[in-house]
């Protein structure tokens, strides 16, 4: 069985051609990337991939979105674009489709690859609890958060969280700056405000102004390239702070879901941070957690390295839904 798989996020939509064959094995094709912004809707997004492969597309359809996915109108956290559920159907022209929340399909792929789909971060290093909780988060433009629940019998069960806007929680004088300055846009701040792609040029504003550097508006995307490269210090430490931010809510939010058969950090940031984030603080700031240290250190915490989780993970949750 064929279908369309498709990943939307605030800046991107990842289109893949999926194959779900009959023992359940999920294959992708060569996935299509979408900017959000070149495309008034989804719908023509859709058009403009059907286009790309010729035509036609298969009658079917999965879709992982990044907001929450209940009700008769579907809002996207960090793009303009709007889809109504019950038109899905007429509009793309398909005859069965499935709606999840974008790490709500990260962890049916969390579920389902093979443990060389990841890589150790901290804790000890041995696999994913096999039965248990387990949290699965990741930044990208926002900060997506989900749930996953194994059974002891091998099945599993996802839940959608919005874990990305709970309020940040500084821990030093530097986070105080950090909150400080992004009080001055913003009424509540959200980790999503300091755990994000785009948080990187207020964590780093922040850093100049303690300096007394007169540094003007960037590009997140320059700051982090410069950031990773080495070739700007400042830049540097802001990557670094950002790390040490991102172990934070790490383990706040494996407390807050009881998460203690592990932890599994995903997203497309995430994964290109891989490296910095194993020299880093974060591994530090997961365990930091005052009495709940020595419970903290027992977990597990991984990377996904799987190029496309989103998108094998909203075809895992078509095939589930209509096995």
């Amino acid at each position: 069985m064929d279908l369309v798989s498709v990943d939307i996020g605030g800046t991107h939509a990842r289109f893949v051609i999926a194959t779900i064959a009959d023992d359940g094995t999920i294959t992708l094709g060569e996935p299509e990337t979408i900017h959000t912004e070149d495309h008034a809707s989804f719908q023509t997004a859709w058009e403009d991939f059907r286009d790309r492969k010729g035509g036609s597309l298969p009658p079917r359809v999965s879709m992982a979105i990044a907001g929450p996915v209940g009700g008769d109108v579907i809002r996207f956290t960090n793009n303009p674009w709007i889809i109504r559920p019950a038109l899905v159907k007429e509009k793309l022209g398909v005859e069965e489709y499935c709606i999840v929340n974008d790490f709500e399909a990260v962890a049916h792929a969390v579920a389902r690859v093979d443990e060389d789909q990841f890589i150790h971060l901290t804790g000890p290093d041995k696999p994913l609890a096999p039965t248990g909780r387990l949290s699965v988060l990741g930044p990208g433009t926002g900060l997506g958060v989900a749930h996953l629940y194994r059974e002891p019998d091998g099945t599993y069960r996802v839940s959608a969280t919005e874990g990305g806007h709970i309020d940040f929680a500084p821990l030093d004088s530097i986070e105080d700056a950090i909150l400080a300055r992004l009080r001055k846009r913003h009424t509540r701040v959200s980790v999503e405000r300091v755990v994000s792609g785009p948080a990187i040029s207020d964590i780093y504003q922040t850093l100049a102004a303690m300096e007394g550097r007169p540094v003007t508006d960037e590009d997140d995307i320059a700051i982090w390239t410069r950031g990773q490269e080495g070739s700007d210090s400042l830049a540097a430490a802001a990557v670094d702070r950002f790390c040490l931010s991102l172990g934070s809510v790490a383990g706040d939010i494996a407390l807050a879901q009881g998460g203690f058969g592990g932890v599994v950090i995903a997203g497309g940031l995430g994964f290109r941070i891989r490296d910095t984030l194993l020299k880093s603080g974060f591994a530090e700031r997961f365990k930091a957690k005052g009495r709940f240290q020595e419970l903290m250190a027992s977990i597990p915490v991984k990377l996904i390295t799987h190029p496309q989780p989103g998108l094998f993970g909203a075809a895992a949750a078509f095939a589930r839904e209509h096995s």
